[in-house]
């Protein structure tokens, strides 16, 4: 964590309101004099400087994902292609099988960061000082927001390369391959935003890193990530949004229909799986996204009274 003067610099080109109409108790609203892609920019240079400044955590995201990739590979490798024969994946090597949940992993451990950076800024009062400056809530979480998925796209492109190079296959080349980071990244946005009520509401870096935990795994062994699912858990898959995120990755990866908790049929082949997919994650983002906008701006309300 940074001390508590160490972004100050960060906040270049947004200086403090110092007198006429301010946004302090309309956090919501761009004042005047500010634009709104501006203010995006000054907060995604902003995170990226802090990311820079600690690069550790960055490069362990990374290695968790490859140590992930190789471990349930090895691991699970035989037993797993078993399984997948008998619900007609027999010509699916495992490795293949297994990279969109690896990617899931690595997508939601660095979208729960969100929220610990937000914790960050609370303790130290970097918050209050960005509240001071004429810069609408919506651009603050949006160059947040930026950054943090930008360091998403280097991780799972890291992961991808990695399992391409041990054998793994993406059916749909490198249109496939863009539009798998587009679903992580609707998939990240959804837990970014999950992270940021959640720092919101404990303001505690380890309650958030036990609540990273405690989405993930749970979440990632109810959905059809490292196995088929059996008929028991079809009801749990439904309503568990990581499903619809590694469907729609292994749609793209095999290059066909893989979606088994909905039938949906009037699309044709894969984009039977991508249409409804994708529809969902957008609608729950707009949802959270909207939800932790909102409490990011009551917050500032709150400090600003």
């Amino acid at each position: 964590m940074s001390a508590p003067g160490a972004d100050a610099d960060a906040l270049d080109g947004v200086s403090p309101t110092d007198g006429g109409d301010t946004n302090r108790n309309r956090p919501g609203e761009p004042p005047t004099g500010n634009s709104l892609l501006g203010d995006v920019r000054v907060n995604f240079a902003r995170w990226n400087r802090k990311a820079l400044r600690n690069p550790t955590a960055f490069f362990l995201e990374i290695v968790a994902g490859v140590f992930s990739l190789v471990l349930f590979a090895t691991v699970f490798g035989d037993v797993s292609e078993v399984a997948l024969g008998r619900v007609g994946y027999g010509n699916v090597a495992y490795l293949t099988y297994l990279l969109p949940a690896v990617l899931m992993q690595a997508t939601i451990g660095s979208a729960f960061t969100s929220g610990v950076g937000l914790v960050g800024d609370l303790e130290s009062g970097m918050f209050e000082k960005v509240l001071v400056t004429p810069m609408s809530w919506t651009a603050v979480v949006a160059g947040k927001s930026l950054s943090e998925l930008t360091r998403i796209v280097m991780q799972l492109l890291a992961v991808l390369g990695l399992g391409v190079a041990m054998g793994a296959t993406i059916e749909t080349g490198i249109a496939g391959i863009v539009g798998i980071l587009v679903v992580c990244l609707l998939v990240g946005l959804l837990f970014m935003s999950v992270a940021n009520i959640l720092g919101i509401l404990t303001r505690d870096e380890e309650a958030l890193n036990a609540a990273t935990m405690l989405f993930m795994f749970p979440l990632l062994f109810l959905s059809p990530a490292f196995i088929p699912l059996s008929s028991d858990l079809e009801l749990v898959a439904i309503l568990n949004p990581i499903t619809y995120g590694v469907e729609a990755v292994r749609a793209l990866v095999l290059g066909e229909d893989t979606l088994s908790v909905i039938e949906v049929t009037q699309f044709g082949g894969l984009y039977d799986t991508l249409v409804p997919a994708v529809a969902i994650l957008l609608a729950l983002d707009l949802l959270f996204g909207a939800l932790s906008v909102r409490m990011v701006s009551r917050v500032s309300s709150t400090a600003a009274e």
